[in-house]
């Protein structure tokens, strides 16, 4: 019995490291498998740093980049550089057991020199509002936070689905979302923020145009004559972008003094604080429409 039980033994070892096994795949299509629950994650953006705080796995961050300004004890992680310069000896002295990259965001070569060297990267890139709850799952299940990881999901789901029934029926604002100022950038209608201003009930003057983050002029801005302009800025305070439109009074947002600020991270990164910022965004055209 002793040869047989022996036997046993040497082929379940195997099955079972392979079942204690974590696994998820990322928004590239690649699967991501770990032996334990990741307890040193390195997170190569602001979002990957929130989406991971947020997953519940906030306490085993040890590495972020630049930027990564929330929530604030975030900030104690060591900086590996920016989302477009990683360090990669400071990162890998780290010893990460998990690196959570950005897909469009930080530079493929280097992603794919951190997967040579052994690290496993899981990467992300939210385009629904469903991917943002989705991605804290998987972050969650990778980290071995599911409790916390998946409350934060469903209240995000609940609440990004409370908002469009509230906003289902208003009638349509003509916008002009501005993402940058110099080179001026705005988004179309596939992108997240444009998710956003549709669920709001608003009309995204510029939502056809093929690239998600198309670059524009002055000139077609003024053609198209939005009925209100909304724009983040260089920081979480400043507004001098909406203060450049002001010189236009031909311009019916300006007119109807419909130039509304919104704190960029609340609609720019990916994140469940997305949700606030979309609340914000709603109230805003609701103060377009009572201008009517």
């Amino acid at each position: 019995m002793r040869p047989m039980l022996l036997v046993l033994v040497v082929m379940l070892v195997p099955a079972m490291a392979q079942a204690s096994q974590r696994c998820a795949v990322d928004d590239t299509g690649r699967e991501v498998c770990l032996a334990a629950p990741a307890q040193r994650i390195a997170t190569l953006s602001p979002g990957a740093t929130e989406l991971t705080w947020a997953a519940g796995a906030g306490e085993q961050v040890v590495a972020i980049v630049a930027y990564s300004d929330y929530p604030p004890q975030a900030q104690q992680a060591t900086s590996v550089g920016s989302h477009t310069r990683i360090d990669l000896e400071r990162l890998m002295s780290l010893a990460p057991d998990l690196v959570v990259a950005w897909v469009t965001g930080n530079p493929a070569e280097q992603v794919e020199t951190l997967r040579s060297l052994g690290l496993p990267v899981f990467s992300i890139e939210p385009r629904e509002f469903e991917d943002v709850a989705s991605v804290i799952e998987r972050l969650a299940y990778l980290a071995g936070t599911e409790v916390p990881g998946n409350a934060e999901a469903n209240r995000f789901r609940t609440g990004m689905a409370a908002l469009a029934d509230e906003y289902a029926h208003r009638d349509p604002v003509r916008v002009f979302y501005q993402v940058w100022n110099e080179p001026l950038m705005t988004i179309n209608d596939q992108h997240l923020i444009g998710k956003v201003v549709t669920l709001c009930g608003g009309d995204n003057v510029f939502g056809e145009l093929p690239r998600l983050v198309p670059r524009i002029d002055r000139e077609v801005v003024i053609a198209a004559n939005p009925e209100a302009i909304l724009a983040g800025g260089m920081g979480e305070e400043n507004r001098h972008w909406l203060t450049y439109w002001q010189q236009f009074p031909g311009l019916l947002a300006t007119r109807q003094d419909n130039l509304f600020f919104i704190p960029p991270s609340l609609i720019q990164r990916p994140t469940p604080r997305m949700l606030e910022g979309t609340r914000l965004f709603c109230e805003k055209l609701d103060r377009a429409r009572a201008r009517r």
